[in-house]
């Protein structure tokens, strides 16, 4: 049993560096996370240990992983946290002509032209002392950075997700095919010469399978890539002055045309793809992100 007068030496800051550690089981990460020096963490969770008198985290390698006390207890001290962010969220009333409030979403780059203007305009019109940030999206850390609040919102293809994060589905789209204007296929490709020529991918990634290629290999169709780029205004430029294809959605294909480029319907049938928001659910009653998620889905509802 731990002494009152321990439990009087806890303050938030330590319970929030425990609940990031917890889930990053890195120092060097939760530190990252948080903004925060590695000897900062490292202090916070030596002042837990003399408190709560355990170790809490065992040291393997690079990870720090709980003991069975720290495991314990873990679960229900985390789901306590959540109660008093939600419980400090709606101290107040929400008034959205006076928030200051910065709202932080993650999204791909090829859709901030379609997502952030009207977004701008919306704030513009009801929230004119509020801010938004455009954060880069990374399907690996995604999960993490809705919990730990680093983002307020994502949006993104469909993933397979678990509580406590929480989706809605934004819009429904089809792939289609960018060339140049005098490219050899024009006139528009049949599957064997769209499979024969050569493509252009994006992808932050040096190797790995893009959206469309996973599309196509559930056909037994494969495709030749010839250039990877990390996002659709580069790839843009490439196939303007070379004989390449660009399959993307059409959503975004609209973004890039210009009286250089021609689109044309993928030659076979392409699953449709599906945009979605997702938020934590400890936001759900937090009525100033409920107001910016209802905002998002009318961009995509015009």
């Amino acid at each position: 049993m731990i002494e009152a007068k321990n439990i009087q030496q806890l303050d938030l800051n330590l319970l929030k560096i425990f609940e990031c550690l917890y889930r990053e089981k890195n120092m060097s990460e939760t530190a990252k996370v948080l903004y925060i020096t590695p000897s900062a963490v490292s202090h916070a969770i030596k002042r837990l240990r003399s408190v709560l008198n355990d170790p809490l985290f065992e040291r393997q390698g690079q990870l720090m992983l709980p003991t069975p006390a720290c495991q314990r207890m873990a679960p229900e001290l985390i789901d306590l946290l959540e109660k008093l962010r939600q419980v400090l969220q709606a101290c107040g009333d929400f008034n959205l002509a006076t928030t200051a409030q910065t709202f932080k979403i993650a999204l791909h780059d090829a859709i901030e032209p379609i997502v952030l203007p009207k977004l701008q305009l919306a704030l513009a019109k009801h929230a004119p002392n509020a801010s938004f940030a455009s954060v880069k999206l990374s399907r690996e850390d995604m999960h993490k950075q809705l919990a730990n609040h680093q983002i307020d919102m994502a949006i993104d293809v469909a993933r397979p997700i678990k509580a406590p994060i929480s989706h809605a589905v934004l819009s429904s789209d089809h792939f289609c095919v960018l060339m140049k204007k005098n490219h050899p296929l024009k006139n528009q490709p049949n599957i064997g010469n769209y499979l024969a020529a050569k493509h252009v991918a994006v992808s932050n990634r040096a190797t790995g399978t893009v959206i469309e290629d996973i599309a196509l290999l559930q056909l037994s169709f494969n495709r030749q890539v010839a250039i990877r780029c990390q996002n659709y205004f580069a790839a843009k430029e490439v196939i303007k002055d070379a004989p390449f294809l660009l399959t993307l959605p059409s959503m975004v294909a609209s973004q890039l045309l210009d009286d250089t480029l021609i689109a044309r319907p993928v030659p076979t049938t392409m699953p449709a793809i599906y945009q979605h928001l997702y938020w934590h659910q400890s936001t759900d009653k937090d009525d100033a992100l409920v107001w910016l998620r209802g905002q998002v889905q009318h961009i995509f509802k015009r």
